[in-house]
């Protein structure tokens, strides 16, 4: 027997209601999602000093068996400039630092918030430019391994 014959009008109605209701429950028990907000110097690199921002990779000099710090080339992406810095001690990568990187809107602050320190977590375990691309935020995660590997191109000169 088929449960929603004519014949039994009432047992149709009860079910819509209850589809209904169950519908109601599903979709007020979804949670919208919320931005995280960025606020503090924590998650925010310093600004990039005046000769931090001029084109092409500059440092300290240094042997490679000091500590060097270099910065990476500018790159320009669809949303922003990134530009990466690194500290090399005994030619190993011991800090990444995003100088400069897209933060003009929410939505910029967002994706950098959780991206560039997944960026430069990659970094560092991998000792080198070959990082994963971070989901979401593709063009940043591009510019900030082409900055990196300008830096450390710059660091086997």
């Amino acid at each position: 027997m088929h449960t929603l014959r004519k014949n039994r009008p009432l047992r149709r109605v009860v079910l819509a209601s209850a589809a209904t209701v169950s519908g109601m429950v599903l979709l007020l028990s979804l949670k919208p999602h919320t931005t995280p907000s960025v606020t503090g110097t924590a998650t925010s690199p310093a600004p990039p000093s005046s000769s931090s921002t001029s084109g092409g990779a500059t440092g300290s000099s240094g042997s490679a068996t000091g500590t060097q710090t270099l910065t990476g080339d500018s790159v320009q992406t669809r949303y922003g400039p990134v530009q990466v810095r690194v500290t090399l001690k005994n030619g190993k990568l011991t800090d990444v630092t995003a100088v400069t990187y897209p933060q003009e809107n929410p939505r910029d602050q967002q994706i950098n918030a959780y991206a560039i320190p997944q960026l430069t977590r990659e970094a560092l375990t991998a000792q080198s430019a070959d990082i994963d691309t971070v989901s979401g935020a593709t063009y940043t995660s591009e510019g900030y391994h082409d900055s990196l590997q300008s830096a450390l191109d710059s660091a086997s000169r």
